[in-house]
């Protein structure tokens, strides 16, 4: 081939704007599953002046078919973080295992068409301009950016009648109920909604005050018996002791916390040493509560927990980021077997540093110039709210009035479906407050809401068993059964 021809198709390829497809087949039970996967990058515009403000990049696999099948948009959180986890670990057709790309079993692209989505600053998605970084990096502009996405590619894709799907994890799990909730205010059919290992979208557990709080502890001794700290080797006797406990004494007791004398005090602290494992020299006798990131770094001694799954320690097992082992198997994926070629960085994959920077350095990361406030808020005020989050170790920091989300879904298509699925070993998570959240909820919302736990951390797929059960759980969701 003549090295001009050579040259315009790498052009071709180079374009991030122009979606590349290419044709694949993997094996799924014994049988073959034919898709197309595309890649590409979509503006998002100004709808006044029709100028793009960004490009959000996205990785699809279609499966042909007569009629619309269901599409599901899927995204991973950080903020800041990439959709590289749920694509090649529980959801896309190929899953990273031992070092290379298999044929994925627990594949969601059995039941419907799958867009792994980009935000801006992550992936190839990028703002047109360093000026308009900062409307996508916040809550506010990140939900208003996605929405928009999902709203131009159903278009530009000729898909407005596919059954649509919201996914999210972590971070991203809140973004799915917001998008939902947004695109159905629009006008625009959303079927179902599936919430991993970030809550439940819903700013009300309709529970006494503090309750689903405290029964976070209930988690907790799933990690101590997995580390030896208790006497009881049986997970499942723990649990519901623990379960028993806080229920008929811890939460009475924090009711009256004011009121308990010393000698009751030391009661409730050597109480929860023995269901949770913690020395009972480490609870606070004045507040009794025990935040997450104590408890990661107190249980085991000399070792701190991985926040996403407290049955290791050393090295973040976090949403991927820069030093990923599995980039160059990645990125050749990308390249060589989806013939996507672009010289952009793959922020989650590969650093900024690796392309050009005009001052020869990078600005800092998506995450560390989040603005969580929805509201107008002082400094004084988020500060206090950032250190509060960062002393506990309990998540990112809430400022201002909730975004429209679940409740506000359910509200506007009773028929809505929405999964929610959290691990028993993420110290983020709280299965027994789900649990007691869903046996409290309102009538419609308790016939449009499920919840699950899994015997894994926040990445719960990565135990094979739960990625097979949730890859179920969610194959239900979509097909309705």
């Amino acid at each position: 081939m003549p090295a001009a021809v050579l040259f315009a198709a790498a052009l071709a390829l180079a374009t991030p704007d122009g979606p590349v497809t290419t044709d694949h087949r993997i094996t799924v039970a014994g049988k073959p599953l034919a898709y197309k996967a595309e890649v590409g990058r979509i503006a998002i515009r100004d709808a006044e002046t029709g100028e793009p403000r960004g490009f959000m990049g996205y990785t699809a696999y279609r499966v042909p078919s007569a009629k619309p099948r269901p599409i599901a948009f899927v995204w991973n959180g950080g903020p800041g973080a990439a959709s590289t986890l749920l694509h090649f670990e529980a959801a896309g057709p190929r899953r990273v295992d031992g070092g290379k790309l298999v044929d994925n079993a627990d594949t969601w692209l059995t039941d419907a068409d799958l867009v792994f989505v980009d935000p801006i600053g992550t992936g190839w998605s990028r703002p047109a301009k360093a000026e308009y970084a900062d409307a996508f990096y916040g809550t506010v502009g990140d939900v208003a950016s996605v929405t928009e996405f999902v709203r131009s590619w159903r278009l530009l894709h000729g898909a407005e009648d596919a059954p649509l799907y919201l996914i999210g994890e972590s971070w991203g799990a809140g973004r799915a109920a917001n998008v939902g909730a947004a695109l159905l205010k629009r006008g625009v059919q959303v079927d179902g909604l599936v919430l991993i290992s970030g809550g439940a979208g819903m700013k009300d557990d309709w529970t006494t005050a503090g309750d689903v709080g405290a029964l976070r502890l209930v988690n907790l001794p799933a990690t101590a018996v997995f580390h030896g700290k208790l006497a009881t080797k049986a997970e499942a006797d723990a649990l519901k002791a623990a379960d028993a406990w806080v229920r008929e004494t811890y939460i009475p007791a924090l009711r009256r916390r004011d009121a308990l004398t010393d000698a009751e005090r030391e009661q409730i602290a050597q109480g929860l040493a023995t269901h949770i494992g913690l020395p009972a020299d480490a609870i606070d006798r004045k507040t009794l509560a025990v935040t997450p990131r104590q408890f990661r770094t107190t249980l085991v001694p000399g070792k701190t927990l991985d926040t996403f799954d407290m049955r290791i320690s050393g090295r973040p097992q976090g949403e991927g980021g820069e030093g990923e082992p599995r980039a160059p198997l990645l990125l050749r994926y990308f390249a060589q077997d989806l013939g996507y070629r672009t010289d952009l960085p793959y922020v989650g994959l590969e650093r900024l540093e690796d392309g050009y920077l005009p001052t020869g350095k990078a600005p800092q990361p998506v995450g560390a110039r989040w603005n969580y406030a929805t509201g107008p808020v002082t400094k004084a005020e988020y500060d206090a709210a950032y250190a509060e989050a960062v002393r506990t170790g309990a998540g990112p920091p809430q400022l201002g009035p909730p975004l429209p989300g679940t409740v506000e879904a359910v509200a506007l298509n009773p028929k809505l479906k929405v999964l929610v699925a959290q691990g028993i070993y993420d110290s983020l998570g709280n299965c027994a407050g789900a649990m007691e959240t869903a046996r409290n909820l309102p009538p419609p919302l308790k016939a449009a809401v499920s919840f699950r736990c899994y015997a894994g951390g926040h990445m719960m797929y990565r135990d094979a068993a739960a990625r097979t059960s949730l890859a179920g759980h969610i194959r239900t969701l979509i097909s309705g059964q």
